[in-house]
């Protein structure tokens, strides 16, 4: 089975910086789509950036909260993808999740996968 696995996470000072991973594994024949998304305490889970995969060619879109400060990249080779974040605010602080659009080779199907979660707090 096809699974997402994220580390990367951890305590922070403003203006500080993590790189997140999530690595898919398992029997996957392409990945197209791979996203980061947060979610923080009592609030609702928001698209924080995503990559788009059209042949050799990536677009990465990101919330404006992220604009210029986070970065999304892929190593399709290692089925991973990064989310490297600078300049990181109080505001960021929130569990992250990786998710995927996955295409296994077993079955003709597009998976949805979600990582476990890793949480990233951002305090003085």
């Amino acid at each position: 089975q096809v699974q997402l696995v994220e580390s990367g996470g951890g305590l922070v000072q403003p203006g500080g910086s993590l790189r997140l991973s999530c690595a898919a594994s398992g029997s996957i024949s392409s990945i197209n789509v791979m996203g980061w998304y947060r979610q923080a305490p009592g609030k609702e889970r928001e698209l924080v950036a995503v990559t788009t995969r059209v042949l050799n060619t990536f677009t990465n879109n990101y919330a404006d909260s992220a604009k210029g400060r986070f970065f999304i990249s892929r190593d399709t080779a290692k089925n991973t993808v990064y989310l490297q974040m600078l300049s990181l605010k109080p505001e960021d602080t929130a569990v992250y999740y990786c998710n995927a659009r996955v295409r296994p080779r077993t079955t003709d199907t597009l998976l949805e996968l979600w990582g476990q979660g890793t949480p990233v707090t951002v305090s003085s």
